[in-house]
């Protein structure tokens, strides 16, 4: 199997972040810096994210991305949402857009 093909049948997951109902409670930055840290405005900010057509941070997370020491982004971006007051975060099954949190 090629490169191309092993990466088109690998499993990826998208975080999406609605920035514009953050409250700025802090939590995703606290248990999961590696991927959320807060701005001067009080928000959050979803470290290396895209804007999407509706204003949200989109980050998509890519198995062969999970490097050792990144092993854990699934489950970090998980508790990140599931710490969230105002439930702000969400992440997908990108292939299928199953809502996973």
């Amino acid at each position: 199997m090629s490169d191309n093909a092993k990466l088109s049948k690998e499993k990826r997951f998208r975080v999406v972040f609605d920035r514009k109902n953050c409250i700025g409670a802090a939590a995703c930055a606290a248990v999961a810096p590696e991927f959320w840290e807060m701005k001067e405005d009080g928000k959050a900010d979803l470290i290396g994210h895209k804007v999407d057509e509706q204003g949200n941070q989109v980050l998509i997370l890519a198995e062969h991305q999970m490097t050792p020491t990144m092993k854990k982004a699934l489950e970090l971006n998980k508790e990140a949402a599931e710490v969230c007051p105002v439930q702000v975060i969400h992440i997908y099954d990108d292939e299928t857009g199953e809502k996973l949190i």
